[in-house]
């Protein structure tokens, strides 16, 4: 708990970007260290006024506040070292050297994919939100969104509804709910996945906050799906990081007299992929089995079997090739396969190929 106060104590400095305090973490390793560093030596990685800021740092009301919040409401606060921050996130550039989460983030939720939005939003467009959310919750995907009125809230209900799991990323401290009237669902999400922010306990909803909040989203999603959009908007925002970050970007067709779907249909001029179906954005991100996939990790595989299968692909690969990659003998291999086989989870090609099969 004293880790978190001191994230408290040091994310209270205003002037303290996350580029610094990442830059601080990877010299002193912890936050108790940076709080106690020399001030010489801390002005030599961030200048004089925060170095100052922090040397000068004093616990007061308002830091005791946010303390008692965070007992409270049972906040995790996850430096970008923890095994509990999702690694998947580390490899965008500009990550959030810390999260605040309530909930749990699992290691499933890198299967993920961002549904995001106008928060003008059509009838049409949050019920295409929900239904296709909802799919992909069936699918056993990971939802994520940013919790804000239209496309978002739709978006989160959809995997709710349908058992799935979701991850709602806020552009204000944890302990705010934005838009105020989204407090039961909120709850549900923290129950269901996870509420998550990069921002102090107490920090506002400001404007600047959510266009450093859509790279989350996009840095936690394996593909993004446009639902609705203006021409400029955050919706926009975000997928400029995905672009950015390599991902791919789905868009919905609109009508084309609605301002609601000129920036999705501005997307798919620009080079989007137009979606139909959430089965269609499924297949094409590579997530057609991953329910199956995680059914059969859970229930049928032995330790030996799981090490393989986890080698195996859609591809055909090489006996020799699976041997190098395990660096297991040949002989060896060929038993597991042969177990995985009988079970109807793998193809043996000619040419000692392997494949998973889920025909």
């Amino acid at each position: 708990m004293n880790e978190i106060f001191d994230f408290i104590d040091l994310l209270s400095i205003n002037k303290l970007t996350e580029s610094k305090l990442y830059l601080l973490l990877e010299k002193f390793k912890t936050p108790e260290q940076i709080k106690n560093a020399d001030t010489s030596n801390l002005i030599s990685i961030i200048g004089k006024e925060v170095a100052q800021e922090i040397t000068l740092l004093k616990k007061d009301d308002k830091l005791k506040r946010k303390y008692d919040l965070i007992e409270k409401l049972n906040v995790q606060v996850l430096p970008y070292y923890s095994p509990m921050y999702p690694a998947w996130l580390k490899e965008i550039s500009h990550f959030p050297p810390v999260l605040f989460a309530r909930g749990e983030i699992k290691e499933e939720d890198e299967a993920s994919i961002g549904v995001i939005g106008t928060r003008g939003a059509t009838v049409y467009g949050k019920g295409i939100a929900e239904s296709f959310a909802g799919e992909f919750a069936k699918a056993g995907i990971t939802v994520v969104s940013g919790m804000a009125r239209g496309i978002d809230t739709a978006a989160h209900k959809g995997a709710l509804k349908n058992k799935g799991r979701t991850i709602a990323v806020f552009g204000c401290g944890i302990d705010i709910c934005y838009p105020p009237e989204n407090k039961k669902l909120m709850n549900e999400i923290i129950e269901n996945g996870a509420v998550i922010s990069e921002f102090n306990i107490g920090i506002p909803p400001l404007a600047q906050n959510f266009p450093k909040r859509n790279r989350i989203v996009s840095g936690l999603s394996k593909a993004i799906v446009a639902v609705e959009a203006k021409e400029k908007s955050g919706v926009m925002n975000t997928v400029n990081w995905a672009l950015n970050q390599n991902k791919n970007i789905y868009a919905i067709p609109g009508n084309i007299y609605s301002r609601a779907s000129r920036g999705t249909n501005l997307l798919i001029k620009q080079g989007a992929i137009p979606a139909t179906s959430a089965s269609e954005i499924l297949e094409l991100a590579g997530f057609k089995y991953t329910k199956k996939e995680k059914e059969i990790k859970q229930v049928i595989l032995t330790e030996e079997e799981n090490l393989i299968w986890e080698k195996l692909s859609f591809e055909p690969i090489y006996l020799d090739v699976l041997s190098e990659k395990l660096d297991q003998s040949t002989g060896s291999i060929l038993n597991v396969l042969l177990s995985l086989e009988i079970k109807g989870l793998i193809k043996q090609l000619p040419g000692m190929m392997f494949v998973k099969n889920f025909e």
